[in-house]
């Protein structure tokens, strides 16, 4: 069997794969664990030409799309160009923005060979392209987490910077803006990528599970994982700090408020006792 070539783009947030399904006449009803697999049948409806048996694409709810043996670049537009009419707001000029080119071959070995550009296994199985590209998918959705994570950290980074410069005023909106961001960021990765659900062959597939358990440990998944998880833990600590500093410092402005007033009508009282301002 020839090398089997994989490319991994991670292109949104988001994709609802019911409604594609639904246009491919695909008769299933998708979960965010199962990835939609779009064979040769329903290639040919989108790319109007030749698809070739063992092309294939896999399309993951959480915005990432693997390309099974697909050389020709217009193969590739012309998919992500579909995507976009249920997804509008993929940015098609970004989508090689988060990107991973990998490989598959099959050689008389004693063991798998692991490495940065491809794998190597002994024997062909139904079940590798799709736990290949389900890690591919899971690890370019990451890189754009840790990008994304990294313009949120920039954004502290300034709001740190003016408390250093004693601009200690932080307006609600601001805040509200950062955490809404962190608590979206959390969302996409931590909860929707869902690194730590494994692929349902793997439960009942001994082969399978060891080999999805050695892509994940060589792609460091879980490691990368771990590091979002305590990155974006921080990220909350620093905002809640910066809304402690906030309103601490709107209730001793209050504070000076109703001692300045209470000055004052302590003030007003003397002068009419003295005779300087008029009673009412």
């Amino acid at each position: 069997m020839k090398n089997i070539a994989f490319k991994a783009l991670s292109i949104t947030n988001e994709i609802d794969l019911n409604k594609i399904a639904i246009h491919l006449g695909i008769p299933k009803k998708f979960t965010w664990e199962q990835p939609l697999i779009i064979r040769e049948h329903q290639l040919k409806q989108i790319y109007l030409t030749h698809v070739h048996e063992l092309q294939q694409v896999l399309v993951f709810s959480f915005g990432s799309v693997v390309f099974v043996n697909h050389s020709h670049k217009d193969e590739i537009y012309s998919f992500l160009k579909f995507i976009q009419t249920f997804e509008p707001d993929i940015d098609l000029t970004q989508a090689e923005m988060f990107t991973d080119d990998y490989s598959l071959h099959i050689e008389e070995i004693e063991s798998m060979e692991l490495t940065d550009e491809y794998v190597v296994v002994n024997e062909y199985e139904y079940f590798l392209p799709e736990l290949i590209s389900t890690v591919l998918a899971k690890s370019v959705a990451l890189e754009k987490a840790e990008q994304q994570l990294g313009i949120i950290q920039d954004k502290l980074e300034l709001m740190i910077d003016r408390l250093e410069k004693g601009k200690l005023r932080i307006g609600n909106k601001e805040l509200a803006r950062t955490t809404a961001k962190i608590v979206r960021h959390e969302f996409n990765t931590l909860a929707y990528i869902m690194i730590l659900d494994k692929p349902e062959v793997t439960w009942t597939h001994h082969s399978a599970s060891q080999f999805y358990d050695g892509m994940m440990d060589f792609f460091e998944l879980n490691d990368r994982y771990k590091i979002l998880k305590s990155k974006t833990d921080i990220l909350y600590h620093i905002t809640e700090g910066f809304s402690d500093i906030s309103h601490s410092i709107r209730g001793l402005f209050v504070e000076w408020i109703v001692v300045i007033l209470i000055v004052i009508e302590v003030l007003i009282t003397i002068f009419q006792i003295l005779g300087w301002v008029p009673s009412h």
